[in-house]
């Protein structure tokens, strides 16, 4: 399963915000994870209004973890950000003559369910954390 680009980008501001104290800028954060400054704001503003993160504007403003966001997991949130879309399409661009008695449907449907169960079992806690508890991730900021 391929996620789309919008969820990609999520997973890491919210890996990212998780791993380090403090707020972002959208410039900073467009910078280090390399994609468009206009397509991450987009990305920010949806995991605020999922809760996720928060935002403050203005000069000392920027991009934190929400408090509890930690605790999320990630399975809900990817969920979320592709929208329960299939695998497959079967009606579009044209319905498929098969679709009343094909079992693939059936089968990609399960199949992804299986992958979001999985990923259920992940926080985003859990990402930015190595084995032993200490954060994994950084900002390219020293730890000084």
């Amino acid at each position: 399963m391929l996620l789309n680009r919008a969820t990609d980008i999520g997973l890491r501001v919210l890996m990212l915000a998780a791993a380090t104290n403090g707020r972002h800028t959208i410039d900073d954060l467009a910078e280090s994870l390399v994609v468009p400054r206009h397509h991450l704001a987009k990305v920010v503003q949806t995991l605020q209004h999922l809760n996720l993160l928060d935002t403050v504007r203005g000069r000392h403003g920027g991009v934190s973890l929400a408090e509890g966001a930690v605790n999320v997991s990630v399975g809900g949130v990817v969920r979320t950000l592709e929208a329960d879309e299939e695998v497959v399409d079967c009606d579009e661009p044209a319905a498929c003559p098969l679709r009343h008695a094909c079992r693939l449907r059936r089968a990609l449907w399960q199949a992804q369910e299986a992958f979001y169960a999985s990923l259920d079992e992940v926080t985003i806690g859990d990402l930015t954390r190595k084995p032993s508890g200490e954060v994994l991730l950084s900002l390219g900021r020293s730890s000084s």
